[in-house]
């Protein structure tokens, strides 16, 4: 699967990697829904650290569709929780 961290790129991902993505993902979900900005902040950041360390980053000129697209590490608890819908941002 391709991954697009906004602003950095794109990365693939084996699916093997869902599992401990999606956890992340459930996490960051708590954190939106409850509102902790420490938390958000935190969790986003681990979820992107994850991605950056299990995927392989693809060449800056290669244009692939993006299968997922992640939020900038400084987005924001707002734009986060726009780009989350009900379905967060690992598709399960």
């Amino acid at each position: 699967m391709i991954v697009r961290i906004m602003g950095e790129g794109q990365v693939r991902l084996a699916d093997s990697h869902f599992v401990e993505l999606n956890k992340l993902d459930d996490e960051l979900l708590g954190a939106m829904e409850s509102g902790d900005e420490t938390e958000f902040r935190r969790t986003l950041g681990a979820l992107l650290d994850a991605v950056r360390r299990l995927g392989e980053p693809l060449a800056d000129d290669a244009l692939e569709p993006s299968e997922l697209i992640l939020p900038a590490p400084d987005a924001s608890l707002e734009e986060v929780r726009e780009m989350l819908a009900d379905d967060g941002l690992i598709p399960g």
